[in-house]
């Protein structure tokens, strides 16, 4: 319980210097939760599917919201521009661009007034200190589910993870010449597709397949650039593994290429052993199992 009273007591310290239960939030009129949909929305706008999924609203409340902008002359919704027509696109109005950059300046005057009355090594504590904070409550707010490999989500996904292969393969990479683990191999109930996501956005994959009976081999695990370092290549891994033990599978195998040092690193930190090569895939270099 130590814990847990120590994360309380820093969300009550957070939340009264930060002034969030304040209604007019920076001495603006209006509370912390419309200001930072000023902020998501900003000065290039965004689609309202997005803005829910970012900021973890309930439709009712976010359309609540967004009208009281409207109202004050602030933000306007309608159809996407350039786009698909049936898509809600919300974009600040001139008065609401002038109030974003006032609600910037505000914020970070609150900033500095953090750091001004610390020494220099109490600031720069502080800051490293957030930094962290900040890193593993990001970490903690991935949530890894199943999902259907022909969703935008999955298909997202497995398009930048074919991406990032073609730019780091020495001589690039083709995926008729890969020609493994199409799509279909992760639909329940002889795969299975996960995707990592963070408030919303995809932003990490992994799948599994039956090779033979008792034997299940790992394909696809990506995890995007601005989410790496957060663990959750590992507890892909981990969830994937445990797929495999529910369907009875009581070998793993996988394979990589030598250009992926952070996939090797996570492989032989997790228990797999270098193996002979059993397929033909013509990207690979190192060959992996685990008995489960």
């Amino acid at each position: 319980m130590t814990e847990i009273h120590q994360i309380r007591a820093f969300n009550r310290t957070v939340t009264r210097r930060l002034g969030v239960l304040n209604e007019k939030y920076l001495g603006r009129d209006r509370p912390l939760a419309e200001s930072r949909l000023l902020f998501e929305i900003g000065p290039e706008g965004a689609e309202v599917r997005e803005l829910r999924a970012r900021l973890g609203l309930d439709s009712g409340f976010l359309s609540r919201m967004l009208r009281t902008l409207e109202h004050r002359g602030l933000a306007a919704t309608g159809p996407r521009p350039h786009g698909d027509g049936r898509v809600r696109f919300a974009r600040l109005t001139r008065s609401g661009r002038t109030e974003l950059r006032r609600l910037n300046a505000l914020s970070d005057g609150l900033a500095q007034s953090m750091l001004t009355p610390l020494s220099g090594d109490q600031a720069r504590r502080l800051v490293a200190a957030m930094s962290e904070v900040e890193r593993l409550l990001r970490a903690s707010s991935v949530e890894i589910a199943p999902a259907a490999p022909s969703s935008p989500d999955s298909q997202r996904c497995l398009d930048q993870y074919f991406a990032e292969l073609a730019r780091r393969f020495h001589g690039g990479y083709s995926r008729s010449l890969d020609g493994a683990a199409e799509v279909r191999d992760f639909v329940p109930p002889e795969g299975s597709l996960l995707i990592a996501r963070l408030f919303g956005a995809p932003i990490g994959c992994g799948g599994i397949r039956t090779l033979t009976r008792g034997v299940a081999e790992i394909k696809r695990m990506w995890i995007a650039p601005s989410a790496r370092g957060l663990g959750i290549g590992r507890r892909l891994l981990q969830q994937l593994e445990q797929f495999a033990r529910h369907h009875e599978c009581r070998t793993i195998r996988l394979d990589t290429n030598e250009s992926l040092g952070e996939a090797l690193r996570l492989y032989r930190s997790s228990g797999y052993r270098e193996i002979e090569r059993y397929n033909d895939n013509p990207y690979a270099h190192h060959w992996f199992e685990k008995a489960l």
